[in-house]
């Protein structure tokens, strides 16, 4: 099986964020693709921020990929659905192909990789490249020689993440095959939004 594909844009500065309300603004900006990545809330609250979450997105026609929550995103028909490797184990992947849903998975190492593209997804998701304070860190970091040497051995869309920001975010935007840059706490002020960086992030993606 092969998962659907993103389609014919890039998925360019490609936010992570921890609820649906911050999707809106993103979208407005000119972000068009994002993942929400919830980890503090369950049952009807998490439940209702996904649902709002997917509804935003269609409302501007953006392609949205749930973290980990693959259950939920299949009932109420998300764009997209990221696994990390612990997450893998535990999916249906079956049933996500099913539903038509498009798959990323996180990769860190050579062999995750290989293992990934078994699975066929709709991207890689690689990392962390840089020094991050997100669970990232439990791996070595990748670094940008490595990135460049997976990334033109692979066939598929790359979304690196880790570490990145406005100091080097071009040496990202400048390796090949690179479709996607994930980020978190560089979009973020006092932890909301920060319009000002993704208009500046928006501007160097699309100079590349």
């Amino acid at each position: 099986m092969k998962f659907k594909n993103t389609g014919n844009t890039p998925l360019g500065i490609y936010p992570l964020v921890d609820r649906a309300y911050k999707l809106e603004i993103l979208y407005l900006l000119g972000i068009t693709t994002a993942q929400l990545r919830i980890k503090d809330l369950k049952n009807k609250e998490l439940e209702n921020e996904i649902i709002h979450a997917i509804k935003t997105s269609e409302k501007y026609n953006s392609r949205l990929f749930i973290n980990d929550h693959w259950q939920l995103a299949i009932q109420y028909e998300a764009y997209g659905i990221h696994l990390g490797q612990e997450d893998l184990i535990e999916s249906d992947l079956k049933a996500i192909y099913d539903a038509g849903i498009r798959l990323g998975i996180s990769t860190h190492t050579t062999k995750e990789i290989e293992m990934a593209l078994e699975i066929s997804p709709s991207y890689l998701a690689i990392g962390p490249i840089f020094k991050t304070q997100s669970k990232l860190v439990n791996y070595e970091t990748v670094g940008i020689d490595e990135l460049r040497k997976w990334s033109s051995h692979v066939d598929y869309p790359i979304v690196a993440i880790g570490g990145i920001n406005l100091d080097n975010i071009e040496e990202i935007i400048n390796t090949p095959n690179v479709d996607g840059i994930a980020m978190i706490s560089e979009l973020l002020k006092n932890g909301e939004i920060s319009e000002k960086k993704i208009k500046k992030l928006l501007e160097l993606f699309s100079k590349h």
